[in-house]
């Protein structure tokens, strides 16, 4: 486990430094390959194990209830899957995740508004920049006045390169006085 938010470590913040304006960020676990925390997030990811999203996000939804910084939060957004990449796997991998920190924060979950609106191929074989290139138009907002002036807790599985962060929440930043602040079940290094 990283700790980051009990321990107010701006990791998270570091790997978007410069690029998206956050009010808080935390991972809840380190990823290594060939690792623990690798084999998890694989079996939620590519094997229908949904039960690892809800055990994960109670765990974190527990403790960052217990953090001021997180109680300000208005609502979570998952980062959404194409509407294919979702019919052919079933599920978004961070629905559960994002179901479970919500309830803990007790806040709704909005899986309407960002919409990802282009179907891009995996990012785990690219490198920075061609990660960075792929994210920039592929997500859009579908309405915003149910989220003016609200703190979003956007939430993912892992955080490389930051770049699908990056890019959910330069478009969330459309929406006029939004707050955003960032939970993803585990970090690279």
């Amino acid at each position: 486990m990283t700790n980051f938010h009990f321990n107010e470590d701006d990791t998270v913040k570091k790997v978007l430094y410069g690029r998206v304006k956050l009010e808080n960020a935390t991972a809840f676990l380190h990823f290594s390959k060939k690792g623990i925390v690798q084999q998890l997030i694989h079996k939620l990811k590519y094997k229908g194990y949904e039960e690892v999203g809800t055990f994960l996000g109670k765990w974190l939804g527990a403790e960052l209830k217990t953090i001021e910084a997180y109680n300000t939060i208005d609502v979570v957004i998952p980062v959404p899957l194409h509407k294919h990449k979702l019919r052919k796997r079933g599920y978004n991998q961070v629905s559960k995740f994002a179901d479970e920190i919500a309830k803990a924060l007790n806040v709704n979950v909005n899986t309407t508004t960002l919409q990802k609106i282009a179907n891009t191929k995996t990012q785990v074989f690219k490198d920075r920049l061609k990660r960075t290139d792929d994210s920039k138009t592929i997500f859009a907002i579908s309405e915003n006045q149910s989220l003016k002036h609200k703190h979003i807790l956007l939430v993912d599985d892992i955080i490389t390169t930051g770049a699908t962060i990056e890019a959910c929440a330069n478009a969330m930043l459309q929406i006029e006085g939004v707050k955003i602040s960032v939970a993803t079940m585990a970090i690279t290094h």
